[in-house]
């Protein structure tokens, strides 16, 4: 099933996805399947896979020069989507970026994913590596999503990146864009963040799942002005507890999202993680119950230092 098909067959029922990360260079899948273990019981719609581009680490030489190495501390996220794919029988959305791709290293994660049977795909920029100050497209790579989305609306319809045409295409991919309810870090405003959220739709997004947030009338202001402006697919909104004292200010200042002052005042007045954790249920049981009440039928969990806090927000849900 595609997500889209999952969006549409929905009667009215609550639903739910979730987002995790393929698991350290080095380690195993256990612990990432111990996580889907624990949310699988509840039939989530989809599992979302993110995807993760090289770094560049410094090692001394025993001249005490440095020597410079990439390092991919998150590999795997092809093989980590088709592992739980086929474990668990759920869809899956692998993450496709530009960031640290070129246009034929895109070109054969595309060719391996359609081998593998995956028709679900969420196309992004990325991050901008640490060590840069702004995003620096890949020589040979995109600088946009959407050059990436034009990339891929051609190899559905039959054409590899250099032009020549695929003899025997496949399945053809369905794909959704992140969309930000109080714009991206980059965007100058709001409104020319959702023209760039139109034009991905224009180009072939077929739905768009928000970065988190806390405050509801911020999603829900979002998508009123995403429906004035022309914006017609689904907008899911992307949900994260908070779990610890510390996502005070890291949460913010990563995510770059307000923390509602009814919130932030709560969360000062915890004296433990395990205090803010609670309270980051409960905050986040009330935003779903009320997401869910206007009609959303879908939620997408980010569960990243929250599982046990998703699960339990989940229980309480469905």
């Amino acid at each position: 099933m595609t997500v889209t098909e999952y969006i549409k067959q929905n009667n009215g029922e609550r639903g739910f996805s979730f987002e995790v990360l393929p698991p350290l260079k080095g380690n195993g899948t256990e612990a990432l399947f111990r996580t889907i273990d624990k949310l699988a019981v509840f039939n989530p719609g989809f599992i979302n896979i993110t995807t993760h581009h090289s770094e560049y680490i410094y090692r001394e030489l025993k001249n005490g020069q440095f020597e410079r190495l990439r390092l991919r501390r998150r590999p795997g996220t092809v093989a980590i989507a088709a592992a739980i794919q086929q474990r668990y029988n759920i869809p899956v959305v692998p993450h496709v970026i530009c960031s640290g791709m070129t246009i034929e290293d895109i070109e054969y994660e595309l060719l391996d994913l359609q081998f593998l049977g995956i028709q679900n795909l969420m196309l992004l920029r990325g991050d901008k590596a640490k060590e840069d100050s702004r995003f620096t497209p890949t020589p040979g790579g995109h600088a946009h999503t959407t050059d990436l989305i034009e990339q891929v609306v051609r190899f559905n319809n039959g054409t590899f990146a250099d032009g020549t045409t695929i003899k025997h295409p496949g399945t053809k991919f369905e794909f959704g864009v992140a969309s930000y309810p109080e714009k991206h870090e980059e965007a100058p405003n709001l409104e020319r963040d959702m023209e760039y959220l139109k034009q991905k739709q224009e180009l072939g997004a077929q739905y768009a799942v928000t970065q988190l947030f806390y405050d509801n009338e911020k999603y829900f202001d979002f998508v009123e002005k995403a429906r004035q402006m022309g914006i017609t697919i689904p907008i899911i909104p992307g949900i994260k507890p908070m779990a610890k004292l510390s996502q005070l200010t890291v949460v913010p200042k990563t995510f770059h999202c307000d923390i509602p002052e009814a919130l932030a005042k709560e969360i000062v007045k915890c004296k433990t993680d395990e205090q803010a954790r609670q309270l980051g249920i409960e905050w986040t049981t009330a935003q779903c119950q009320e997401l869910y009440a206007h009609g959303i039928q879908n939620i997408h969990f980010y569960t990243v230092s929250a599982v046990d806090s998703v699960v339990e927000i989940t229980k309480r849900l469905l």
